[in-house]
């Protein structure tokens, strides 16, 4: 089954308060002429208001705009394959996260079950954050470090509760864990469903070209690729900026122009992952295989990883190789060094 025809699925994950709700009851009351399922934790967190409800049986609430709610009581596979099963597929899955939870089990569960990872591929992962009360949070909480780190899109939510200067502060902290991830600072949520639905995070073009500015400081390319993005704020940084570090959370990028040797490369990844799995959060590349024509992308969770030819490689396409890890204690010489094996000499 082709990746297209696949559901894209959505884990949405934040602290509490940070505004999860406010954003779910928008997709499912909002008039965006999609069919979305949601599966949230606890009906009750959520609040689902009663005048947008259609019908319900035990377990799921169909809202008047054509999306489904439904609450993840035990197995997440049994509910997801419940859903596939329903008389009129939908546009996307959303999963919820508890506000204390790690996302990567959630996110592992569709590179594991097999018949989950036929009708279904996880898009993104969407972290909501709390612009005021986060730099709290990552001194104080692990999970929160690790929400940032797993995300493919933050939304920084509650812009309007600080100054300039501290949200300057959350995002050089931000981008200190996690470099990649697309950024929306919003205030009360305010943001549109496209920008955090069906994103395809195996687009990952959008994602690998955002190195942002201070990783490669003083390499002044114009942003022309983010002319689709006119309310996407996170180009225009302070030079100011504090340059954080994070003790704990690393990101390396590796790229090559010329062709690797699936061969070698596979191989190697998957060694890789299972050997320092634990350490690396989230992997992603897009890979150009000597005689290849079309581009192989392939994201990772941990020890899973997922990967498929995509399209051509369009003519007028640099043909390069672009790998990303995001982890803690990452052995960055020796991943540097395996992936310089890989490429055809």
């Amino acid at each position: 089954m082709s990746d297209a025809s696949k559901i894209p699925v959505t884990v949405l994950t934040g602290y509490l308060g940070a505004g999860k709700t406010t954003l779910l009851n928008r997709i499912l009351s909002e008039d965006h002429g999609k069919k979305y399922a949601v599966i949230v934790n606890e009906f009750g967190e959520i609040g689902i208001d009663n005048d947008l409800i259609v019908g319900a049986d035990e377990e799921v609430f169909e809202m008047n705009n054509g999306c489904i709610c439904c609450t993840v009581r035990g197995d997440l596979v049994r509910i997801i394959s419940g859903l596939m099963r329903r008389k009129g597929k939908f546009d996307a899955i959303i999963v919820e996260t508890t506000g204390l939870a790690d996302p990567a089990p959630v996110a592992q569960t569709f590179f594991v079950d097999e018949d989950v990872q036929k009708n279904a591929r996880l898009d993104a992962v969407v972290t909501v954050a709390d612009a005021k009360w986060l730099s709290d949070r990552l001194k104080d909480a692990p999970e929160a470090k690790n929400q940032i780190a797993f995300a493919d899109v933050i939304v920084l939510n509650k812009t309007d509760l600080v100054t300039k200067p501290e949200l300057a502060e959350v995002e050089a902290r931000i981008r200190a864990i996690n470099p990649y991830a697309r950024l929306h600072r919003t205030e009360r949520c305010q943001i549109a469903i496209s920008d955090v639905l069906e994103r395809g995070a195996f687009d990952l073009d959008r994602i690998l070209e955002i190195e942002p500015e201070f990783l490669n400081a003083g390499d002044d390319h114009d942003h022309h690729h983010d002319h689709d993005h006119g309310h996407d704020h996170h180009h225009h940084h302070d030079h100011g900026l504090k340059h954080y570090h994070d003790e704990e959370m690393q990101s390396l990028s590796l790229r090559s122009d010329k062709p690797l040797d699936p061969s070698k490369f596979m191989p190697w990844l998957q060694n890789l992952v299972q050997i320092e799995g634990g350490k690396i959060l989230r992997s992603k590349g897009i890979l150009a295989f000597q005689d290849d024509d079309d581009r192989y992308v392939f994201q990772g969770v941990h020890m899973m990883l997922e990967g498929d030819h995509q399209r051509k490689w369009k003519p007028d396409e640099v043909r390069q190789s672009r790998v990303v890890f995001i982890g803690r204690e990452l052995p960055e010489d020796a991943i540097r060094e395996g992936f310089e094996r890989c490429i055809v000499s």
